[in-house]
């Protein structure tokens, strides 16, 4: 289990380093991203994808929580899922309000430069994109309290 963890790493490791190289050296992506840069970063995918696929389906058996009291119920396959299913909501949530407020934070930021009067309304703008991710949390809080 640990050697696919290790080549998960290097999957990811090797993204990185396509990235950074990507980053430092401009003129690469701007004349086309060479066919072996390519390449490899669909190896590197793959074999992310690959090797998490392999942690999740060996972990299965070993998904069961220590007791951190006495008395405390043991974390089926059933529930571990339950779990996963109720933390989406929070990180897709979280996710989709950074992209929203990167966007909208960044208009506010134009407008306020041109016309500082309207900094109320810009507000606004950003706290309706910060209410994404409440709305996700809130339901995340009102699924834990089902299971």
């Amino acid at each position: 289990m640990m050697w696919l963890i290790g080549l998960m790493g290097a999957g990811v490791a090797g993204l990185i380093a396509l990235g950074v190289l990507l980053e430092f050296k401009p003129g690469l992506a701007q004349a086309g991203v060479p066919a072996w840069a390519r390449r490899g970063a669909a190896v590197n995918l793959l074999l992310t994808a690959l090797t998490f696929a392999g942690v999740l389906w060996l972990g299965m058996e070993n998904a069961l929580a220590a007791e951190a009291v006495q008395g405390a119920r043991e974390v089926s396959v059933g529930l571990g899922l339950a779990l996963i299913g109720i933390a989406l909501p929070t990180g897709l949530a979280a996710i989709s309000a950074a992209i929203a407020l990167g966007s909208v934070g960044s208009a506010a930021l134009a407008v306020l430069a041109e016309k500082p009067e309207l900094f109320g309304r810009t507000l606004v703008y950003l706290g309706l994109a910060e209410g994404i991710a409440i709305y996700g949390l809130v339901m995340s809080i009102l699924m834990l309290g089902k299971i």
